[in-house]
């Protein structure tokens, strides 16, 4: 008998609900053995991104249809009903509670190629091709490492909803109902896939010169109401990116090969100048330079760390002048990509710290600290003063507004005697 690769007696309290996190979600990719793939948060809509984007997820709060006091915007229209459209697309139907996170992660992540998904998402990939939205979602509900991965990351005190009829999240405090959903270009349109849904939602495409993430701005602008000024706030939007580190770290491999080349190069100059007319050699070098555009555009894509410089081996590419401006640039660069991956790092980090947190049960630290106080005789005082002092507040503000006061020298009459006095009067009449 083979060894699960999970302890299956964790499934037993069904999938927890997630918090909408983009350090949770970039864990959350770890654990499903995605590599190369970041999530970020979206605070501007109207703000371009940097780098490709793979898709988005899109958290709001969830209203039943047919108990919804508003209107609903009728999306049948842009339903995908062609089955062969349908399978061609992963797209799964939502049929376990509180598992809309995970679904709306695996909508991006498996209608994007070239991607390196690991061997739990390859599997299922593989194994789901060609199935019905339907047994789609029943396969993701019965990967146990998606389930343990997904659970691994809920607080403690996650409520669940055990209803089959509805399998989204309730709010911890409001008690509001909220889903994800996931957007995604495929094949030049511009899908929406939420698991509630019992088909893809297909939003047209999008222009020739514009890029995909433009469409997807005007569907959100419109469905959020920012357009017409009735913008709901209780939403949240993140990115599923590539790694930015990848990048970083690419530029500067780059600008250090470039830094040794043109250090070289300027060393070698040096050593070559050295005579009675190295100083002629340099005024004529740099009128070459003036006279030629190609020396500042070569300079550029240097210390952009595009390109490496193999122009400087040619005769009057750069003076010994140029070289050294140029190593100061460079050493600029480096330092500010150098600080760039400390943030991504640091931030990688905070996101495994807060997780500690949101996933530790504080419950037997709070116990135990309870039962030392009461050991210690102290608990006793602690909560006695912690109940009288409300209630002195309380009383002196009930003092206050009961004291009467004096204008003149003079005390109102109580109401009470006017009333009095007046029912008297009514009755004498």
């Amino acid at each position: 008998m083979t060894k699960m690769p999970v302890d299956i007696n964790r499934l037993t309290e069904g999938w927890l609900e997630l918090e909408s996190d983009p350090g949770l979600f970039t864990l959350l990719l770890e654990d499903f053995g995605v590599k190369g793939v970041q999530v970020e948060e979206i605070y501007d809509l109207q703000k371009s991104l940097e780098g490709p984007v793979y898709g988005f997820i899109f958290l709001f709060r969830w209203i039943e249809e047919r108990r919804a006091r508003r209107k609903i915007v009728d999306t049948t229209e842009i339903f995908v009903k062609d089955e062969e459209a349908v399978s061609s697309i992963f797209f799964a139907q939502q049929v376990v509670p509180n598992s809309c996170a995970t679904h709306a992660l695996l909508s991006v992540l498996l209608n994007c190629a070239d991607l390196h998904l690991g061997e739990t998402l390859g599997r299922l990939k593989v194994h789901t091709k060609g199935m019905c939205p339907e047994n789609k979602g029943w396969a993701i509900g019965n990967t146990p490492e998606l389930a343990c991965a997904h659970n691994s990351h809920a607080m403690p005190q996650a409520r669940r909803r055990l209803d089959k009829s509805s399998g989204v999240s309730t709010g911890r405090f409001t008690g509001e109902a909220f889903h994800f959903v996931s957007f995604v270009p495929i094949n030049g349109h511009l899908f929406e896939l939420d698991g509630l849904k019992p088909f893809p939602m297909d939003h047209g495409p999008w222009d020739e010169k514009e890029d995909w993430t433009d469409k997807f701005r005007r569907v959100m602008t419109e469905r959020l109401g920012i357009s017409t000024g009735e913008q709901d706030i209780r939403f949240n939007l993140m990115a599923v990116v590539p790694d930015r580190r990848i990048a970083i770290t690419h530029k500067l491999k780059m600008l250090r090969t470039n830094k040794a080349i043109v250090s070289a190069t300027l060393e070698k100059l040096l050593k070559t100048d050295k005579g009675p007319d190295a100083k002629k050699k340099e005024e004529s070098s740099e009128n070459v330079g003036n006279n030629e555009g190609e020396s500042s555009q070569t300079k550029e894509e240097i210390e952009d760390g595009n390109s490496s410089p193999t122009s400087l081996f040619e005769p009057n590419a750069f003076t010994a002048r140029d070289l050294q401006s140029l190593l100061k640039n460079l050493e600029s660069e480096i330092l500010v990509n150098e600080q760039r991956l400390n943030d991504e790092n640091d931030k990688r980090y905070m996101f495994k710290v807060d997780d500690c947190r949101r996933t530790h049960n504080y419950d037997e630290f709070i116990c135990t600290f309870l039962s030392m106080l009461a050991h210690q005789g102290v608990l006793g005082e602690l909560v006695s003063q912690h109940l009288l002092t409300p209630r002195k507040i309380a009383q002196n503000a009930a003092n206050r507004i009961g004291r009467p006061s004096k204008k003149n020298g003079k005390s109102p009459k109580p109401a009470g005697r006017r009333r009095k006095g007046r029912n008297k009067c009514k009755k004498r009449k």
